[in-house]
């Protein structure tokens, strides 16, 4: 869900690359914890959460000048089990796509997975009330892993052990929400279709080296979707949210953001008019404004068309104040000219996701 845009744009980018890259399939077990971020996860924790994930992977050697800046990374597709040892919670089934980066001599690996899930057994009022942490059958699905790498152990047969971080949430499309994360130990074996990589060192001639630094830049971008307020069924709502920030592009792989936007949540709205008359004794008034209004500071990784964003602000108006004044967003963009571009991202408080949001912005 919070990076469908993401699935697509990446599987036509395994269709379209060039077939100078080699391919390599994984199959990884895995086993580890629920990790609870608050109260209403403890009674859901029955045992240890356990499944398995498989992967098709595309290596890359160079055809692109984005996979030598990125040290050659690995992109493919995966499939996830994970069967959480929870009645409540039961069994999600994950597919996505993933990039695998480099480090320490190609040994050490990290993973970048993003994908949708599908679970067996969502909060219903009547059969499954316990369960907060999923309000909806479809969810988004992200996950993060940590690995030792050797692919040649044996022959075209190679081998990782590490950590893999997973999250599972609709991003408050509908309450409950309060989302899982789990980490589970990770063992894997991957089949290599070729029996080396051959990288090809340099893509470009010696002499020609693009500067990517770039004066400042004004963008405005459009943000909207659907949420729900905390309370329970209470009805999905609208949202817009309009930003405009500078940017300031530093080289190859970064850039930082500063900017301002205002947040028109119509579930806020509705939220405050039920807090006015359910919490009387916090004296709020059922017509306080809804409207805030924030300013964040932001980082852009560039890969190639895509690039990664983090953003993190803290609300300068907000006359209502139940979550904390401090907000995050993470999530993506793809350039679809130099001065347009398209984005999916989650904004959340801390760890309480608030609204998915689909962005369209001209960068001048």
């Amino acid at each position: 869900m919070r990076n469908s845009f993401f699935l697509i744009l990446l599987i036509s980018t395994l269709v379209s690359a060039q077939q100078k890259d080699t391919y390599a399939v994984e199959a990884a077990f895995l086993r580890g914890n629920v990790l609870p971020h608050n109260e209403d996860m403890y009674h859901l924790i029955n045992g240890h959460p356990e499944g398995f994930m498989v992967s098709v992977l595309k290596r890359t050697h160079g055809s692109e000048e984005w996979q030598k800046e990125y040290n050659f990374p690995d992109y493919g597709a995966y499939f996830l089990y994970q069967d959480f040892k929870s009645e409540p919670l039961g069994i999600c089934y994950g597919a996505g796509v993933f990039y695998n980066f480099y480090f320490l001599k190609r040994h050490l690996q990290l993973r970048l997975a993003e994908g949708i899930a599908t679970t067996t057994n969502p909060y219903n009022k009547v059969d499954n009330s316990k369960n907060k942490a999923f309000g909806t059958r479809l969810l988004d699905n992200t996950n993060i892993g940590l690995s030792y790498d050797n692919q040649n152990l044996f022959k075209n047969i190679g081998f990782s052990a590490g950590i893999l971080f997973t999250h599972y949430s609709n991003g408050r499309v509908k309450s409950p929400n309060s989302g899982i994360n789990t980490y589970l130990l990770n063992v894997s074996l991957n089949y290599n279709f070729d029996e080396e990589r051959k990288i090809k060192n340099d893509t470009t001639p010696v002499d020609v080296k693009k500067n990517y630094r770039q004066p400042i830049h004004y963008n405005a971008v459009f943000r909207t979707g659907v949420n729900e307020s905390a309370v329970i069924r209470s009805g999905q709502k609208p949202f817009y949210h309009i930003g405009f920030y500078a940017d300031k592009r530093l080289n190859r792989k970064s850039g930082l953001q500063l900017g301002a936007e205002l947040f028109l949540t119509e579930s806020l709205k509705q939220y405050i008019k039920y807090y006015s008359v359910a919490y009387p004794e916090f004296n709020v008034d059922a017509n306080t404004d809804y409207k805030r209004v924030g300013v964040f500071v932001g980082h852009e990784l560039f890969i190639n068309r895509i690039s990664l964003e983090a953003q993190l602000g803290v609300y300068v108006y907000a006359p209502f104040q139940k979550d904390t004044i401090i907000y995050d967003r993470v999530g993506m963009k793809y350039y679809i000219s130099d001065k347009f571009f398209a984005g999916f991202t989650i904004k959340t408080h801390m760890f309480l996701a608030e609204a998915l949001e689909f962005g369209v912005g001209m960068r001048l």
